[in-house]
């Protein structure tokens, strides 16, 4: 049984006249370990495809299993449990909060986790060791460049260890040498055993995944293997 399972997946915003189907019936499978792109124009619903993925938007209607969970039939802590343990999210605009150091950032995904502090420091120093940027802990936000930011939210997705990674556009503000450097950290996060699926508008960078799903006016058009 495939890891990630979508059956018939529709997300419908407003109701009657001024009802939009953002998707449409989509149906999909990730295996573990898989890197999987996701592109298509912008108002596609790649987005909100990503968010119901990430156990935080539910669908109208349809079924998405992750490892044998029916996700979207957990009560709402459940879900948050899960998206705790499961998922690390990475975005495009970093969303780094700018009175906390790099380290602050990076263990907020364990606020909830029952450890103690020391050790909180601890695991973020790890990940942050993971995408090179260990020596910059105690720096602010507003002290790092834009692929060192991107760097610091990856290392917060993957400070709990979570076996899917969900990005959305993350190389979308940064250079052309930045944004190589930025997948190759995801190929080797990829090749460490992480789940990824990203969004992209770029086809150098979906080029790193190792299959596409093409979206178009909410419906999936193309799986590429």
């Amino acid at each position: 049984m495939s890891y990630i399972r979508a059956e018939n997946l529709s997300k419908q915003y407003g109701s009657s006249d001024a009802a939009v189907m953002a998707l449409h019936n989509m149906d999909f499978t990730v295996e573990s370990g898989e890197f999987v792109s996701i592109m298509g124009e912008s108002g596609a619903g790649k987005s909100t495809l990503l968010s119901i993925v990430g156990a935080m938007n539910p669908p109208s209607s349809g079924k998405f299993v992750v490892d044998g969970i029916d996700v979207y039939r957990l009560g709402s802590e459940k879900r948050t449990d899960f998206r705790r343990e499961f998922i690390g999210f990475v975005f495009q605009s970093f969303h780094l909060v700018p009175y906390l150091t790099v380290v602050e950032n990076v263990m907020l995904p364990l606020t909830t986790v029952k450890v103690s502090k020391k050790r909180k420091r601890v695991l973020a120093e790890e990940a942050l060791d993971q995408v090179a940027l260990a020596g910059k802990e105690d720096r602010l936000p507003s002290q790092i460049s834009g692929g060192e930011k991107e760097r610091v939210a990856i290392a917060r997705a993957i400070v709990n260890d979570p076996p899917v990674i969900l990005a959305d556009e993350p190389t979308g503000n940064l250079d052309s040498t930045t944004t190589h450097e930025i997948m190759g950290l995801f190929q080797r996060l990829n090749q460490e055993g992480a789940t990824i699926l990203m969004v992209t508008h770029s086809q150098d960078c979906a080029a790193y995944a190792k299959r596409i799903l093409r979206v178009s006016d909410g419906r999936l058009v193309e799986k590429d293997i």
